[in-house]
């Protein structure tokens, strides 16, 4: 076959990455010993290169994925999803979308390619001078230029930023930015509404090693001026103190005068640590009081924790789990469980409640939601962790069709694109329950059709734990027949292949 020409079984692209493979495989066998130092320096630039270019054909791929809606056929939901489950980007597939979306070349209505949004910056990606990094901060910097700034002034700095981006490292390109956008409007009378509700936000960042979490927000100046309000009644000294058990906690309103002053001028906290004392008594305060309401996705509105009965009776163990994904230590597990009436669920003790309803109906009851939160941990569809409280029920043997009864060990959690993911087509999901192993009990999920792997996975996000253990057990074991560390082999399978 000529250099070039597709084989017979698979068109041109695929061959071309099959020898761009080869070539990696080449590459990475090469030593560099004849390489003098600054031969050895330009290799690395090249990688760098290389690595930014690719972007660019990335782009052209995903656009094209989108267009025929082709990620159905691995499953996928969205091209988002594709880009998250099949190929593994879940930690930043919004910001390669938005690379997608800052420098790919889109169709038109009448399927001709459209210059790409960020013209200058598509152009130094495509020459490899512009980094995925830089490009995320080009996006950013353009998402603040107010609306009603002049087109060309756009253009312009699009056009300048994408000039800087070429030479400088995201930091400071970040700054070179925000100057740019004090040139574009340096009275601040460009920015309006618009612009305020395009860039409001809050986020909440994952647990760190020691469960704390971190919350940013940019806040539109009404929602600031109400917390503002907020936080001078609920977070004034005294009040809702945890370290001082006298301090009035709740509402301030119904705070005696005098133990209030009392616990003022015993308080030292700073106003960081106030402000963060008040918000968890205004959670707590909604929780109680009913403000969220009867049921989300058929659970409680409030906090359920899963523990094991002996971590509770010992007050010791491993963090336990809420339905949200949230991990507690014990001891405020326990403190939860004493102050509120919050849900708290132990493994191995019964309950009196029904939790097998057969055919009787079709929705499961409360009391299996809350089981199941315990049981599964969240959705169990590979490569999924959304949490329980943001899932639903799926049956496992379909309800209607074949008669799949509302029986807890017929049922499992599943989030909502995923529930709606299973069915009898050639692009949907099959759920069945594992008989042996050490996932018997659990649900197994059977790729589509289509899907270029067809392993069924069991997901085991939602049980680290039973993962750790395992891995600590192989390891064990491999110490007592006097085997080394380079022999360590994880869980047979840990759930990671995508949906």
């Amino acid at each position: 076959m000529a250099l070039g020409e597709p084989s017979a079984s698979q068109p041109l692209l695929l061959d071309q990455y099959e020898r761009l493979h080869a070539l990696l495989d080449e590459i990475s066998e090469t030593a560099s010993t004849d390489c003098s130092d600054t031969d050895l320096l330009k290799v690395a630039m090249e990688h760098e290169r290389a690595e930014r270019r690719m972007l660019t054909s990335f782009a052209a791929h995903i656009i094209d994925i989108d267009e025929r809606s082709a990620y159905r056929k691995a499953g996928s939901q969205t091209v988002t999803n594709f880009v998250t489950s099949v190929l593994n980007r879940s930690g930043e597939a919004t910001r390669l979308l938005n690379r997608v979306w800052a420098i790919g070349k889109f169709p038109d209505m009448q399927g001709e390619a459209l210059e790409p949004r960020f013209p200058e910056t598509a152009k130094g990606v495509a020459q490899g001078e512009i980094s995925g990094r830089n490009v995320d901060v080009i996006v950013e910097v353009m998402k603040k230029v107010p609306a009603a700034a002049d087109p060309a002034d756009r253009e312009a700095a699009e056009a300048t930023l994408a000039h800087y981006a070429r030479d400088y490292d995201p930091s400071s390109l970040r700054e070179l930015g925000g100057r740019i956008l004090a040139h574009l409007d340096p009275d601040g009378t460009l920015t309006d509404d618009r612009d305020r509700a395009r860039m409001r936000g809050m986020r909440l960042g994952p647990q760190d090693a020691q469960l704390m979490s971190k919350l940013t927000a940019d806040l539109d100046p009404k929602t600031r001026a109400m917390l503002d309000v907020v936080l001078a009644v609920w977070a004034a000294p005294g009040m809702n103190n945890p370290d001082d058990p006298e301090s009035p906690v709740g509402d301030p309103g119904s705070a005696d005068p005098d133990a209030l002053a009392a616990a003022a001028e015993r308080d030292n906290r700073s106003t960081a640590k106030r402000n963060h004392d008040a918000f968890s008594a205004l959670l707590r305060y909604a929780l109680d009081d009913g403000a969220l309401g009867r049921s989300h996705h058929g659970l409680p509105p409030h906090v359920i924790v899963t523990i094991t009965e002996s971590a509770l009776r010992n007050r010791a163990g491993a963090p336990a789990r809420t339905a949200t994904g949230a991990l507690l230590p014990i001891k405020d597990v326990v403190e939860l469980a004493a102050e509120s009436q919050q849900y708290l669920e132990v493994f191995r003790d019964h309950t009196s409640e029904v939790l097998y309803l057969g055919r009787a109906k079709r929705l499961a009851s409360r009391a299996q939601r809350i089981a199941a939160v315990g049981r599964d941990g969240g959705c169990t569809c590979p490569r999924c962790t959304r949490s329980s409280f943001d899932s639903e029920l799926h049956h496992v043997a379909e309800w209607t069709a074949d008669d799949g009864p509302t029986d807890i060990d017929n049922m499992t959690t599943a989030c909502g694109p995923h529930n709606r993911a299973v069915g009898p087509g050639d692009d949907q999901w099959a759920t069945t329950i594992a008989t042996d192993g050490v996932d018997a009990g659990r649900v197994v999920w059977h790729p589509p059709t289509s899907h270029p792997d067809q392993t069924p996975k069991v997901n085991h996000a939602n049980r680290t734990d039973e993962v750790l253990n395992r891995m600590r057990a192989d390891a064990r074991r491999r110490r007592s027949s006097g085997h080394g560390q380079d022999e360590a082999s994880g869980p047979t399978d840990t759930g990671a292949d995508p949906p």
